[in-house]
């Protein structure tokens, strides 16, 4: 299983983390390996080699099918699910390996720091990929909420652009990017997050 993920796709959160990127420019794109994965209702144990380990919530869709040089206009048929995860970050990290012209590996594909919701049919949905709402709660009070539409780069057009250069395979995961208001984490804390109107999200930190 592979996670890919989209970073800077929301012109909002990168105004937040001072990024700017042209909306003509290819997704900027990384991976988790698979050890990141973690699933829905598990607590997220904060790493002890980062001082400031932040949530961003993301859209999560899972393919289901093998593709190779996906063309946008099919990019749909190969999403068998949708759901609500946390992409969690070691900013510190980052901010380090950002100012040396480093990769992101480390600060990104740590041990359980891709948690993952339950997984919701799109025919079920009933609504265009692009028309998807979610949003995160933390101790009960609302702090990120996003909308698919304000995508730099939709569902479709990563498909097609990542599968130009690797395999997609059944159950491979795409996070798609998160939206303004990002934030540290702390030991207690209870995140929930909503797809639509529905809880597909629900643990604590640890």
């Amino acid at each position: 299983m592979k996670i890919v993920c989209v970073a800077w796709n929301y012109a909002e959160h990168n105004k937040e983390l001072s990024n700017a990127l042209k909306e003509e420019e290819n997704p900027v794109v990384f991976f988790k390996p698979d050890s990141a994965y973690q699933r829905n209702r598990r607590p997220f144990f904060l790493p002890d080699f980062s001082s400031r380990t932040e949530y961003e919530a993301e859209l999560v869709f899972r393919i289901g099918r093998l593709g190779k040089g996906i063309s946008r206009r099919f990019a749909g048929r190969y999403i068998d699910g949708v759901t609500v995860g946390i992409d969690f970050t070691a900013r510190d990290i980052q901010d380090d390996d950002r100012r040396n012209g480093l990769p992101w590996g480390l600060c990104k594909g740590f041990d359980g720091s891709a948690v993952v919701g339950d997984m919701r049919s799109p025919d079920i949905l009933g609504k265009d990929f692009g028309e998807l709402s979610f949003r995160l709660n933390i101790d009960g009070v609302e702090v990120q909420h996003g909308y698919a539409g304000d995508m730099l780069f939709p569902v479709d057009r990563i498909i097609e652009y990542v599968s130009g250069f690797c395999t997609l395979k059944t159950g491979d995961l795409i996070f798609t990017g998160t939206p303004k208001g990002v934030g540290p984490v702390r030991v207690g804390q209870h995140l929930e997050g909503w797809l639509e109107d529905e809880k597909v999200l629900d643990f604590h930190i640890r």
